[in-house]
């Protein structure tokens, strides 16, 4: 009986020290998160002056401008949303590290450069993804097509070059798709269902063809 109880007892010590090392590790690494895209990213009009880390509390970095948490008591983001805020520099992988994040919007700032081939690696719970109305160029990652919980993924007006990866239009919770307004070409894959996804989701794109736009050549 004394031995069963002690066991008991060690086996729900063990189970706290676990949890509370899971959740130590949510903090530090949502915390880390924030820190590298403060720092990666330019910041003209300092609206990211509010991102403090000197005293971080539980809770404390679900109040910094654009970040919403899980839980208004736990630093484990949920979301980011840092639309228009003029933003300079490439895609912030610091985003890696809040390992929990299914939403990012960095639309209309002024990011620049390629869109990381292992983006699928860094927001890889992402439902939703804006990178619309920044100067992206390159060619969009088809590693795009393993963010398997994606609904919406907007590239609209960007620098994009190349072919739209096929493998993206199999995403069969993708609901919302536009690449409109950059440089892309070649014909649009099949995969993308055309009751679904609209001309408009492909418009201004002087070398994309096939349905919905006009046929190819």
């Amino acid at each position: 009986m004394l031995i069963s109880r002690i066991f008991k007892v060690i086996a729900v010590s063990c189970l706290w020290l676990l949890l509370g090392c899971s959740l130590s590790y949510g903090t530090d690494t949502d915390i880390a998160c924030l820190k590298s895209i403060k720092e990666s990213l330019v910041d003209t009009h300092h609206y990211l002056n509010s991102w403090k880390f000197e005293n971080v509390t539980e809770g404390s970095i679900c109040a910094f401008l654009g970040v919403e948490c899980w839980h208004p008591n736990e630093n484990r983001v949920l979301n980011i949303r840092l639309a228009d805020l003029g933003l300079k520099g490439r895609f912030p992988l610091g985003l890696a590290n809040c390992t929990s994040i299914t939403g990012i919007d960095l639309s209309s700032n002024e990011l620049f450069g390629s869109i990381p081939q292992n983006i699928s690696e860094i927001v890889v719970f992402a439902t939703s993804l804006d990178l619309s109305s920044n100067n992206f160029s390159g060619e969009i990652p088809s590693s795009l097509a393993n963010c398997s919980f994606l609904n919406v993924l907007e590239l609209d007006h960007n620098q994009l070059t190349g072919h739209i990866p096929g493998q993206i239009g199999f995403l069969n919770r993708l609901k919302t798709f536009s690449v409109s307004n950059n440089r892309l070409s070649g014909r649009i894959p099949s995969s993308f269902n055309s009751s679904i996804f609209t001309k408009e989701s492909f418009a201004n794109n002087p070398g994309l063809c096939g349905k919905p736009l006009s046929p190819c050549v």
